[in-house]
């Protein structure tokens, strides 16, 4: 169970993972070496999985958000690993989501362009037999965040 000072701690390392253990443990009223116990811990017990770099989008050059709609007629262990294995070949593919009602999958991809994501979809369509797909381009970005709501 995480108390309040856990939770503290889990909100500052999502919101900048590089902040320093001694910055964190300023911020809530700790001593480096408990503070530097508590993440040693939340990281041993899962809480943190791993620490990344959010990287500028825009800088390089991957401007489109493509959100992919995938219906298929096959729910089988092989299509599914046949379609797994594909979703981790395209590293386009920065989210995948099994679905409940209409459509089977979702997957958010992101691109340079119309033709970036063209490529992609004919390299899918190659690796999977697919029933259906449909995509949608995001016009804009109102909100988007990696922090989870502690």
């Amino acid at each position: 169970m995480l108390d309040s000072t856990d939770k503290a701690i889990l909100n500052l390392l999502q919101t900048d993972a590089s902040t320093s253990v001694a910055d964190i443990a300023e911020s809530i009223n700790l001593t480096v070496s408990p503070c530097w116990r508590r993440i040693q811990n939340l990281e041993a017990n899962g809480y943190i999985e791993k620490r990344v770099a959010l990287l500028n989008r825009q800088q390089l050059d991957l401007g489109i958000d493509v959100f992919v709609f995938i219906k298929t007629n096959q729910h089988n262990d092989e299509w599914i690993e046949q379609f797994y294995g594909a979703l981790d070949s395209l590293p386009e593919v920065v989210e995948a989501y099994r679905m409940s009602g209409e459509v089977d999958y979702l997957i958010r991809v992101v691109v340079k362009d119309i033709k970036a994501y063209d490529e992609f979809y004919k390299n899918l369509v190659s690796k999977v037999k697919l029933a259906d797909v449909s995509s949608s381009f995001a016009m804009e970005r109102i909100k988007y965040t990696t922090a989870v709501p502690i």
